[in-house]
C-alpha cells in the first residue's frame, strides 16, 4: 500500500511539472535574414535587395523557410529589371518550407517540388510559383521553376549557409531561378494621394498636420510606393493631442508625425496574425533614437503599445499594397517624447487591478522613466512557472521520502 501511495505521489509530481512547464509559452524565434546574411558579404548585393523590397520582413515573419540565396555576381542578372519585378523573382527563391543540407541529400524518390512566397502570397498564377527540387547522384541538387522554358539550365545548390531546423535555412544556388510569369513587368500602383485619402475618411485633422509639414508630407510620399502602413488618430484623438503638440518643437513635431508610419506594408491580416515591435519612420530620420512600439493582437482587435499610450485600430482607411492605411483610437505618443509616470503603488483592492491602457489620454504624459522591456515582463513569469513546478514536486518527493 505504501509502495502504492509512493508512486501516486510521484505520478503526480511528474505530471504537475509537466503542466506548468507546459503551460509556459514557447521560445520565439530568434532568426533575422538580414543578420545572417550580414555576415557573409559575399551576399550584400542579394541582402540589400531583401531589404529593398521588402522580403525580408515577409520572411522573418515566417515560422518554416528555406532562402535560395545568390551572391554578388548572379545577382547582376537582376540589373535591369524594376524593383516590383524584382521582389517577384526573388519571392521565387523563398520557398514556404524547410529544406537543410541533410534534407535535400535524402529527398525521397530523388525529388520535390515546393510552393515559393511568390506562389503562397497569391501572386503567381496555377503552379507558377511551385520550384522543382532534383537530388542526383554523387549529392548533385538542382532547382527550377515549374514555369521555366525547358531550354533553361536549372540552378545548382552549392553550400548551406545557415540552418536554424526547422524554421529557417539559407542556402546558396548558383544562378537566379527562371520564371517567365516571375519576370513578366510589374504595373506601378496607381497613384494615391494621401491627403486626399485621410481627408475623405476619419483623420482630416491628421490629413491638416501632415501637409502642414513639408519633412514629413515629403517622407511619407516617397515611401508609399515602396511599402508603408500609416497609423492616422481619429479627428477626436487629434484634438484631444493638440494642446500637448503645439507645445513641442519643430524637430519633435516631425518626429512624433513620422511616428505614425511605418516603412512596410501590412495588411489588416498581417496585423491580426502577428504580435511584434515594429521600426517607424522616425526610427530612421533619428539617430540612436528607437521610436518604436508593439504591434498586438486579440482575436480580431488589434492594439499599439507605446509604453506611453495604447492606441486601437478601430477602422480601414485604404488597403492596397504597397499602401496601407488604418484609423487608431488615439495619438501615438513615443517613450521618446513623453516619459511613462510610475504611479505609486496601489493599495490591495477588492475590485483588482485596473487594465493597462484603459487610461484615458489626460493620464499618459506624466514624466517619468520608464526602462522596463517586453522581455523583462515577460522573463518573471516564465521563471516563476519553473518555481511553482520545483516547488511543487519538492512537496511531493519531501511526502516520499518521510
Amino acid at each position: 500500500m505504501a509502495r502504492s501511495r509512493q508512486s501516486m505521489l510521484l505520478a503526480f509530481a511528474v505530471g504537475a511539472m509537466a503542466a506548468v512547464l507546459l503551460a509556459s509559452p514557447a521560445a520565439a524565434k530568434s532568426y533575422n535574414i538580414t543578420k545572417i546574411l550580414a555576415a557573409h558579404p559575399e551576399f550584400s548585393k542579394f541582402n540589400a535587395m531583401l531589404s529593398k523590397t521588402r522580403l525580408a520582413s515577409d520572411i522573418n515573419r515566417r515560422q518554416t523557410i528555406t532562402v535560395l540565396a545568390l551572391d554578388n555576381s548572379a545577382m547582376a542578372a537582376l540589373d535591369h529589371y524594376t524593383l516590383p519585378t524584382v521582389r517577384h523573382i526573388l519571392s521565387l527563391h523563398v520557398l514556404v518550407d524547410y529544406y537543410g543540407n541533410k534534407k535535400l541529400k535524402q529527398l525521397s524518390r530523388g525529388a520535390t517540388a515546393s510552393a515559393s512566397m511568390f506562389q503562397s502570397t497569391g501572386t503567381a498564377s496555377g503552379m507558377s510559383g511551385y520550384v522543382n527540387i532534383t537530388s542526383h547522384k554523387g549529392g548533385k541538387v538542382e532547382f527550377v521553376s515549374q514555369d521555366a522554358d525547358d531550354t533553361v539550365k536549372p540552378s545548382r545548390y552549392v553550400k548551406s549557409i545557415k540552418e536554424i531546423p526547422y524554421d529557417i535555412s539559407v542556402l546558396e544556388i548558383n544562378s537566379v531561378l527562371s520564371s517567365s510569369e516571375a519576370e513578366a513587368p510589374v504595373p506601378p500602383p496607381a497613384p494615391v494621394d494621401l491627403i486626399e485619402l485621410l481627408s475623405k475618411k476619419h483623420c482630416k485633422s491628421f490629413a491638416g498636420l501632415i501637409s502642414g509639414n513639408a519633412d514629413v508630407f515629403r517622407t511619407l510620399n516617397e515611401t508609399k510606393d515602396n511599402g508603408l502602413t500609416l497609423f492616422c488618430p481619429v479627428d477626436a484623438a487629434v484634438a484631444a493631442f493638440m494642446p500637448k503638440y503645439k507645445n513641442l518643437t519643430a524637430k519633435a513635431k516631425t518626429a512624433i508625425l513620422l511616428y505614425h508610419g511605418v516603412p512596410d506594408y501590412f495588411s489588416l491580416q498581417l496585423l491580426k496574425s502577428n504580435n511584434g515591435m515594429v521600426s517607424t519612420l522616425a526610427t530612421t530620420s533619428e539617430v540612436k533614437k528607437d521610436y518604436s512600439y508593439d504591434v498586438q493582437n486579440d482575436d480580431e482587435k488589434v492594439t499599439l503599445v507605446t509604453k506611453v499610450v495604447t492606441s486601437t485600430v478601430t477602422a480601414t482607411v485604404g488597403d492596397s499594397e504597397p499602401l496601407a492605411v488604418y484609423a487608431v483610437s488615439k495619438f501615438l505618443k513615443p517613450k521618446e517624447l513623453f516619459k511613462v509616470a510610475q504611479a505609486p503603488t496601489p493599495a490591495p483592492s477588492k475590485k483588482g487591478k485596473k487594465e493597462a491602457g484603459d487610461d484615458d489620454d489626460s493620464s499618459d504624459d506624466e514624466d517619468s522613466d520608464d526602462a522596463t522591456t517586453d522581455k523583462g515582463d515577460a522573463a518573471p513569469a516564465v521563471y516563476g512557472r519553473w518555481a511553482t513546478a520545483a516547488a511543487t514536486a519538492g512537496a511531493v518527493l519531501a511526502l516520499l521520502m518521510g
